[in-house]
This record gives C-alpha cells, structure tokens and sequence, in this order.
C-alpha cells in the first residue's frame, strides 16, 4: 500500500470515528486542525471535557493494535499541537482528556480509548 492510499485510509477512519462521537453526543470542534508543528485529527467535547483524539485506521491488528503506533513521542506531539489550540481558542481553565479511537476497516469495528495517554501540556 502507498502513502496515498494509506492517507485515504486514514482520513475514511477519522470520518467513521467522526460519525461514532456524535452518535455518541459529542460535539466536533475541529477534524484536522494543522500547526507548523503537528495535527489533531479530532478536537470534539463530551459534558466534561475538551477532549483530543487521534485516530488510527487498520485492515485488523496482524502488526499490533492501532494505538500500539501512538509512541511517546506522538503522544507529545499531540500534547504540543494540543497546547496550541487550547491557546488559540483560549481553553484555560477546561478539563482536557486525550482519546485514542481505533478502527478496523475490514470487520467495521471501532474502539474508544478513552483517557488513552496523560497529558504533558504547559502553556
């Protein structure tokens, strides 16, 4: 598979897991806010939180689960990239929670990470 292919994959996930939270109650912010820095594939909130979600897209899990690819090191780029929309739209004082959302594009299963790392945000 090529990097095209794969971005269309990816991007077909986020809109699935976009579908899931609001059907969930959530509210979407954002799909795909970019910095110079890094992206967010989904700002959404529920009753609580602001809440950060990174996405990923498989076939199935024969090279590890989905969010086994969030590293620590993307986990603090998303922190980063976190950081500077919380700033941007002037977030202060709002409880944030980072979300992991895996889907499976070949048996159509979705799961919800919540909570799925802890956050490393100064501002």
């Amino acid at each position: 598979m090529n990097k095209r292919d794969n971005k269309l994959k990816g991007r077909s996930g986020e809109k699935i897991a976009c579908a899931y939270l609001k059907k969930a109650g959530y509210e979407i912010f954002a799909e795909n806010f970019s910095t110079d820095i890094g992206e967010l594939d989904i700002v959404a909130s529920d009753a609580e939180s602001l809440v950060f979600i990174e996405v990923k897209t498989r076939m199935d899990d024969g090279f590890g689960t989905p969010a086994e690819a969030v590293n620590y090191h993307k986990r603090r780029k998303i922190n980063e990239v976190a950081s500077q929309y919380i700033k941007k739209f002037r977030y202060f004082d709002v409880p944030v929670r980072f979300d992991v959302i895996e889907v499976y594009l070949g048996s159509n299963k979705i799961n919800h990470i919540v909570n799925a790392f802890d956050s490393y945000l100064r501002y």
